[in-house]
């Protein structure tokens, strides 16, 4: 005698022996087959739209640096306040880095570091002098 009988799980309703007993006993069987069934490749592998479009780019973007004329204005008044880029880059509450890089030309251009430079140095750095 059973009293209870626990429902099959999912992984053994999809057993190739349920399946058989189903189709013997004249069940209805829906087969759906998956697209990337049985393949090692991820769903997104495949080039979409915007993946094709990125390849077809040829233009080259770079960032914006700094001007030869800012650097050697930097420079220049920062020697003439006979301060060093540690000492100047205290002044701003800045890394010592940022005025290496802006003197150097490497520097992408920050509006808000350019102003305190310009106040700590007291010397016109931007638009017309």
């Amino acid at each position: 005698v059973v009293i209870r009988k626990k429902a099959p799980t999912a992984a053994a309703k999809k057993d190739e022996k349920v399946v058989n007993a189903a189709r013997r006993a004249g069940a209805e069987i829906e087969s759906v087959k998956k697209s990337n069934a049985g393949t090692n490749r991820a769903a997104s592998s495949s080039t979409s739209l915007n993946t094709r479009k990125l390849d077809e780019e040829t233009e080259n973007l770079a960032h914006d640096r700094v001007p030869t004329e800012l650097k050697k204005a930097v420079m220049h008044a920062r020697v003439e306040k006979k301060l060093t880029q540690a000492q100047l880059a205290q002044l701003i509450n800045e890394k010592p880095q940022i005025i290496q890089e802006y003197e150097s030309g490497k520097a992408i251009p920050n509006q808000q570091i350019i102003g305190k430079l310009e106040r700590a140095l007291g010397a016109k750095l931007r638009g017309k002098k």
